[in-house]
């Protein structure tokens, strides 16, 4: 945790000299050159301001304080981040898990037509080589119907 605190400190450190030396520089500006610059800031930040008004939404209470959804590196996003996350994977563990457990019962009841084929060829008085016959099959077919 301390180095993450350690990196805080040196970011708002650099960002304060970074501040600090466009603040004394510009004043040596032209004024055409501030007054493009004021009105680039004021366009930047309008689009800034549409598109947090259209992108977070904010919750008011009893008109107290705003509320902005749009912390992303608070604890609460990054939980909730993360339980997305687990349940995309158990969906798709579950969606595997399904798929899976189809294919075992469709192999199962395939199995248990060929057993039953099996039973009825070695309990039948017919020989084998009947049922190989196409002619049998031909006759079969037109006796069901």
């Amino acid at each position: 945790m301390s180095n993450r605190n350690e990196k805080e400190i040196n970011e708002r450190r650099l960002a304060h000299e970074i501040r600090t030396a466009l603040d004394a520089s510009a004043n040596a500006l032209p004024a055409n050159v501030t007054e493009r610059l004021a009105a680039a800031r004021r366009m930047a930040l309008s689009r800034r301001k549409a598109h947090a008004a259209v992108a977070a939404p904010q919750l008011a209470t009893a008109g107290a304080a705003t509320v902005s959804f749009d912390e992303d590196d608070s604890p609460l996003h990054r939980a909730g981040a993360w339980l997305r996350r687990l349940g995309l994977v158990w969906t798709l563990v579950a969606l595997g898990a399904g798929l899976i457990g189809i294919y075992h019962w469709q192999q199962q009841k395939r199995v248990d037509e060929l057993a039953d084929v099996d039973a009825a060829m070695l309990l039948d008085d017919l020989p084998p080589a009947a049922y190989a016959d196409q002619g049998f099959h031909v006759f079969l077919k037109r006796g069901q119907q």
